[in-house]
């Protein structure tokens, strides 16, 4: 198994067709001090299964930040189905809305996902101070 999409974005929604539309993919954030909240972001994440995944897989992603720290932690799981050889390996898409997250300093975070006693790597968002642009993601610090 392994990750083969891995992002944050403003939002992401599946189609009828099975294609998914992503708007807004970021990898920064500018706050104006810290703590910084971002009031919404979406974690987008597809994960190849190996054959011989099948059934139900329990997952955890934790948001981790500078000091190894994890500062978000969201549980689910996910059905794998069965698939022949001659058909593409099962995947699972992962739209994760996360509301009102808070970076208690500067840095990097980065998104972990464990599953099956395995860590994988999930997108990185890199976090710094300064005056936010009209069009930056981050809001203001406390209280703000």
């Amino acid at each position: 198994m392994h990750v083969q999409l891995a992002l944050v974005c403003d939002e992401a929604r599946m189609r009828p067709d099975g294609k998914m539309d992503i708007e807004g993919v970021f990898n920064d954030l500018v706050a104006p001090g810290f703590p910084a909240r971002q009031e919404r972001m979406v974690l987008v994440t597809t994960i190849e299964w190996d054959r011989g995944d099948e059934g139900r897989n329990k997952f955890r992603v934790d948001l981790v930040g500078p000091d190894g720290k994890p500062s978000v932690t969201v549980d689910g799981e996910t059905e794998v189905d069965a698939r022949p050889a001659d058909r593409p390996p099962p995947r699972t898409r992962l739209i994760m809305p996360l509301e009102t997250v808070i970076f208690p300093r500067a840095g990097k975070y980065s998104f972990e996902i464990r599953v099956k006693g395995k860590k994988l790597r999930g997108p990185s968002i890199f976090v710094m101070e300064g005056t936010p642009m009209p069009d930056d993601h981050a809001d203001s610090g406390p209280g703000g």
